[in-house]
């Protein structure tokens, strides 16, 4: 009977040492001893169910195995992908077992509702930590801040490295890209004038796609 261990951090969560995988695997090892193997998963979210790491423990699955976790929020943010891990390890004769207890010691009715609890506050948690991700983001476009990615074109990052100030020059070419759109020319037709009069993208390219046109005019509205 093997002890399965797995952890996971998702993107977000890799700077903070309290979710870290070494702290998960410490929890794991404190609570169950050394485990037989140990399936990571890092940079993926709670409910991305296509992990290999996940999916890795899972396979190797047998009667009377156990799959264990530091936390039940390290299997899942989502009470349906939730289930459904359960329902597979339980298919394949294995039992999940968390660190932290959170119902899982037992399948009596007692424990069965502190799991559904425990899995349903980490999908709150979840929605509640994309919902102020949500709002600061756009309290920052509201300030003219970066929110990162690539600086959109018409922009240029100012001296602190963080607030966008126009560019004159792109601010220009934007205004000549709205006036071709309102006279109905197409995307394509945009797309070539702007390469015969030698202007780049944001990139450097010489060349603009009906793609890279849309996007353009997308961002300027």
């Amino acid at each position: 009977m093997a002890t399965i261990a797995y952890l996971r951090v998702s993107t977000d969560e890799q700077a903070n040492s309290g979710l870290g995988l070494e702290a998960q695997l410490e929890a794991i090892e404190k609570a169950t001893g050394q485990p037989t193997s140990v399936f990571r998963d890092e940079g993926y979210s709670g409910s991305n169910p296509k992990r290999p790491g996940l999916l890795g423990a899972l396979e190797v699955l047998k009667t009377g195995d156990t799959l264990i976790v530091a936390k039940r929020d390290r299997l899942a943010r989502d009470v349906y992908l939730s289930a459904w891990i359960e329902k597979e390890a339980k298919r394949r004769g294995a039992r999940i077992v968390s660190a932290a207890g959170e119902g899982t010691e037992s399948d009596d009715p007692a424990s069965v509702l502190m799991r559904n609890m425990v899995d349903a506050f980490a999908q709150y948690e979840r929605a509640v930590i994309a919902a102020r991700t949500t709002a600061a983001l756009a309290a920052k476009r509201r300030r003219g801040e970066k929110t990162g990615g690539d600086v959109p074109f018409g922009y240029q990052l100012d001296e602190d490295g963080k607030t966008l100030v126009e560019d004159t020059d792109e601010q220009l070419v934007i205004t000549l890209v709205r006036e071709l759109r309102d006279r109905g020319w197409t995307l394509r037709q945009i797309g070539s004038e702007l390469e015969r009069r030698g202007i780049l993208t944001k990139s450097g390219k010489a060349t603009w796609n009906p793609k890279t046109v849309s996007s353009l005019l997308k961002r300027a509205a």
